[in-house]
């Protein structure tokens, strides 16, 4: 099967490559040449007049450096023989510019060929990594990697995800539950099969009193921003609810103190109108619905605050972006079982220890949270995300008895 030549704009590889990348051998999991490229390619990036505008490609580049590279080597090196699978299609989302470059990372990092197909939206980011990654592949001693890596674009399309697919022992879709509906009208290879990143939402738990009590709000604030802001909260880690454990005398102190110190990182950031219209379409229709849900406060359309009165498993759709929050208080952690579901991802904390957090999920047993991170630590990417152990279920076990 071949595929339209005229529809696949590569930027990165060419279409020969892919012709031949059901031939191409796999390499063992973090592969001495791979993670040569990989820390050519940081020092590349970070040698970029362009990358100051650009902080996520920044944080792209350092987690590429080699010592980085090596520290999260270290838990596969006693595993034994680990093989990549072959080939990984990637379908990168539309929310998140540089998740492209990360997806493609571990597939290379896991002994795979890859080919990544980013979004039609003309992200600079996109463009400039794959132009770093073009560079570094004109080394002489990265050759070997040249057949084995493609970056595409190109329009939906049903034949081109079909051919794409035919070639793939694994597939990786990121974007949500309706990409993933469509990409799997492609069949795949009996043997191969999908690891899907379907839509997932995550919240922030902030103890009260630890607010109250902390030297930096700035610092926390910002942190708070990145995790929130930088994405306009579209990806799926970004945290859309906001729950507070405390009295209710120190949630009310604390809650003003904190949303004070967030506004004050609001001064550079833009909202369009229409993000502003969604905002009061979403409060007016759920709060129509007589479902507990009523404005707290509002400003400069940068900021709503939107109380609840109960936590429940639909909260999710009462979610928006760029800048709404739902927020809830409470004395008892255990009422959180009310909303967290399957869909939840992320939690975000502030204001506990790992220990206590460890023994209230021990307790909880939440059908969802699959990471709990630091508040600021929601985007940055791991080798363990949605659950899976992304080495691992991008490679395979070679059994020598």
């Amino acid at each position: 099967m071949s595929a339209p030549n005229n529809q696949i704009d590569f930027l990165v590889g060419e279409h020969t490559s892919l012709s031949c990348f059901s031939q191409v051998q796999p390499l063992e999991i973090f592969a001495p040449v791979v993670l040569s490229f990989l820390s050519h390619l940081s020092a590349r990036l970070l040698s970029d007049c362009n990358i100051k505008q650009y902080p996520d490609v920044a944080t792209f580049a350092f987690f590429c450096r080699k010592s980085h590279l090596l520290s999260i080597q270290k838990p596969y090196i006693d595993v034994g023989l680990r093989l990549g699978r072959g080939v990984i299609f990637h379908i990168a989302p539309s929310n998140v510019p540089v998740n492209f470059a990360f997806s493609l990372l571990v597939g290379m990092l896991s002994g795979n060929a890859n080919v990544v197909r980013v979004s039609s939206k003309n992200f600079f980011q996109v463009n400039l990594i794959c132009q770093a990654i073009q560079d570094v592949l004109e080394h002489d001693e990265f050759c070997v990697l040249r057949n084995r890596l493609s970056v595409v674009r190109y329009p939906r399309d049903l034949n081109i995800n079909q051919y794409l697919s035919s070639l793939a022992d694994v597939r990786v879709i990121w974007g949500g539950d309706a990409t993933i509906s469509e990409v799997r009208r492609a069949t795949l290879s009996a043997k191969a099969y999908d690891i899907c990143f379907a839509d997932r939402y995550s919240f922030a738990l902030f103890r009260a009193e630890a607010v109250i009590n902390h030297k930096d709000l700035p610092g926390l604030a910002r942190s708070f921003y990145n995790d929130t802001y930088i994405f306009d909260q579209n990806a799926c880690s970004a945290p859309s609810l906001v729950v507070w454990l405390g009295d209710v005398e120190k949630v009310e102190i604390a809650k003003q103190i904190f949303w004070t110190a967030v506004n004050a990182q609001l001064m550079d950031y833009g909202i369009d109108a229409v993000a502003a219209i969604d905002k009061l379409s979403t409060l007016c229709i759920h709060a129509n619905e007589e479902t507990g849900i009523y404005l707290r406060s509002r400003i400069d359309n940068k900021l709503w605050r939107v109380t609840l009165d109960r936590l429940r498993t639909d909260l999710p759709e009462h979610r928006c972006a760029s800048g709404y929050f739902l927020e809830y208080s409470t004395q008892d952690l255990m009422e959180l079982t009310l909303a967290v579901n399957r869909k939840y991802q992320t939690m975000a904390y502030f204001g506990f220890t790992k220990d206590e957090l460890k023994a209230f999920i021990r307790e909880a047993r939440f059908l969802g949270i699959d990471r709990v991170v630091p508040v600021g630590q929601t985007t940055d990417f791991n080798l363990t995300w949605d659950g899976y152990d992304l080495i691992n279920a991008f490679s395979r076990s070679c059994t020598v008895l």
